[in-house]
């Protein structure tokens, strides 16, 4: 069979050029998923949300402790914390306080969550 034949085919081109976008896309899932899933588990920390993590998990009742601090003009602007210990309030405000007085920024800056069970 002649391929100048199938082609000339109006319905024979739109079915050629739809499997074309179909392979296409399938590609660049494949492609983005893996890179997606690969950096949306980990991340690495820096030096002082590893000293603060430290830090904080010597604090009664928090348990592991995760920190995310966000930076403007290379100062701290805000923090994330996240434990692993009993959910408390005076769990909470005492990490949220530490972490507020070693960054040096208001406590409405830091967000602390419990981690999940």
């Amino acid at each position: 069979m002649n391929l100048k034949k199938v082609f000339a085919n109006r319905t024979a081109r739109i079915l050629a050029i739809a499997a074309a976008a179909l392979l296409l896309l399938l590609l660049c899932w494949a492609v983005f998923r893996t890179s997606e899933s690969s950096a949306a588990g980990t991340f690495s920390q820096t030096t002082e949300e590893a000293r603060l993590s430290v830090l904080l998990s010597r604090i009664e009742g928090a348990g592991e402790v995760t920190v995310l601090i966000t930076e403007e003009n290379g100062e701290p602007a805000s923090a994330v914390v996240i434990f692993s210990g009993e959910d408390a309030i005076l769990t909470r405000l005492r990490l949220t306080q530490a972490a507020a007085a070693s960054l040096n920024i208001a406590e409405n800056r830091v967000l602390v969550c419990p981690a999940e069970k």
